[in-house]
């Protein structure tokens, strides 16, 4: 087995590159706002719940600044169905803290076109993915939040199933997070309120969930 001292490397010299490049400019520029962040704590407003992809960019995207977001990113931007069961719970423990504790008062799943995770929960679910389907596979046991979308899109047109699958990833995920208690009480009261974006990669537009449906932002 490699031990961890082996494993471990100094940063890539063109991260250090861009590191330092940050420092100097944007840090440098907004000292004073990153001092304010580090001595008042964080503040944000909403709360995004992302895909993993490293295309999806939420920041960048809604122009956002430093302690603006509270985001957590996963494979397929799911949130599993509300279990205190006593386990390790990564995405819900993110849920928590940002209803709980920052109070925050929006909260948005966004989806993505051309989705791996969703793409490969489709392969999964139709048999043609066994490798996802074994105990060991951490990615499929992940995808089995998404299993009963599929059921929902299966007879559609072979082309129109992944993307339908994408949308109803979205969907699957608030109607989970309306699953936690704390959740729906925010929302009850009025404090919190929760919404549904798809993010198309290639022509960059934005859909989000009204009445059913996602409609142009």
């Amino acid at each position: 087995m490699t031990s961890l001292g082996n494993a471990v490397r100094p940063l890539p010299h063109y991260l250090v590159q861009r590191y330092h490049g940050w420092h100097a400019t944007a840090f440098t520029e907004n000292r004073a706002w990153y001092r304010r962040l580090a001595d008042e704590g964080q503040r944000p407003r909403a709360m995004v719940i992302s895909c993993c992809d490293s295309r999806v960019h939420v920041s960048s995207i809604f122009g956002a600044d430093t302690g603006e977001f509270f985001i957590h990113r996963n494979i397929a931007n799911l949130v599993p169905p509300y279990a205190p069961d006593g386990q390790q719970h990564g995405t819900s423990a993110a849920v928590e803290y940002a209803v709980k504790e920052l109070r925050v008062a929006h909260l948005l799943v966004m989806g993505h076109s051309q989705c791996g995770g969703v793409a490969g929960c489709h392969a999964m679910c139709s048999g043609h993915a066994p490798e996802l389907e074994e105990a060991t596979s951490f990615v499929g046991r992940w995808m089995d939040i998404l299993r009963p979308g599929y059921e929902q899109i299966k007879d559609l047109p072979e082309s129109e199933q992944v993307p339908a699958l994408e949308r109803v990833a979205v969907q699957i995920s608030l109607q989970n997070l309306m699953g936690f208690p704390f959740v729906a009480e925010a929302v009850e009261a009025g404090t919190l309120t929760l919404h549904g974006l798809l993010h198309d990669i290639g022509d960059g537009q934005l859909t989000m969930l009204d009445g059913g449906r996602f409609v142009p932002v």
